[in-house]
């Protein structure tokens, strides 16, 4: 099956871009050289869609090479359906990098990050719907549906900072992915309740 990339718009629209496959590094692709060329890209480009089309290679190449990675998740916490794993965050550095475990029957909040981010699969399988604003006079926080994909071991990801998305685990083995996000502007943040076309912050 192909490895597919995906870059999701503020408004819910989505593209492939950039080349899927990835080139075995030559020699072994460090967590801390990633970081580094992941800060040379901050300082170079400055809008989203060209960090996300620039960091998505790197981020295959770190994964292809650093298979310890792939192991660093917990066991997703029945009650919530969740965990989070922290490999890496600092204090004013403005790069999170999470490993991330969803159980099957459960499924998140519609949501945006409010930086950009990207994730690439790693196991299992999962639903990711693309949502966009659509405001009415009496409903300012209505939401409409775009469109979905499922994404499988191998895809990527990429959402710019209002991108607005929901994600459901499928089939019967929890879905683990890698996920890395730019600087969270708390105050751009969402959770959105689709029945009563209400906002609160995330």
């Amino acid at each position: 099956m192909a490895n597919h990339n995906w870059l999701v718009a503020d408004d819910g629209t989505y593209k492939s871009f950039g080349n899927p496959e990835t080139i075995e590094p030559g020699r072994y692709y460090r967590l801390y050289r990633f970081l580094t060329e992941l800060e040379d890209i901050l300082d170079i480009f400055h809008d989203d869609v060209s960090r996300l089309e620039a960091i998505t290679p790197l981020v295959r190449k770190l994964l292809v090479s650093s298979y310890w990675l792939q192991m660093e998740y917990n066991t997703p916490d029945p009650i919530t359906g969740w965990s989070v794993n922290f490999l890496y965050r600092e204090h004013q550095f403005p790069i999170t990098v999470q490993m991330v475990a969803w159980l099957p029957g459960h499924a998140s909040t519609i949501h945006n990050h409010g930086a950009w981010g990207i994730v690439a699969l790693l196991g299992g399988q999962e639903r990711n719907r693309f949502w966009r604003r659509a405001p009415q006079s009496n409903s300012p926080d209505q939401l409409e549906l775009v469109d979905e994909i499922v994404l499988n071991p191998g895809d990527v990801v990429a959402l710019t900072a209002n991108a607005i998305h929901s994600v459901e685990p499928l089939g019967d083995e929890p879905t683990v992915s890698f996920n890395l996000y730019g600087a969270i502007n708390s105050s751009d943040r969402y959770e959105f309740d689709l029945e009563n076309h209400t906002a609160k912050p995330f």
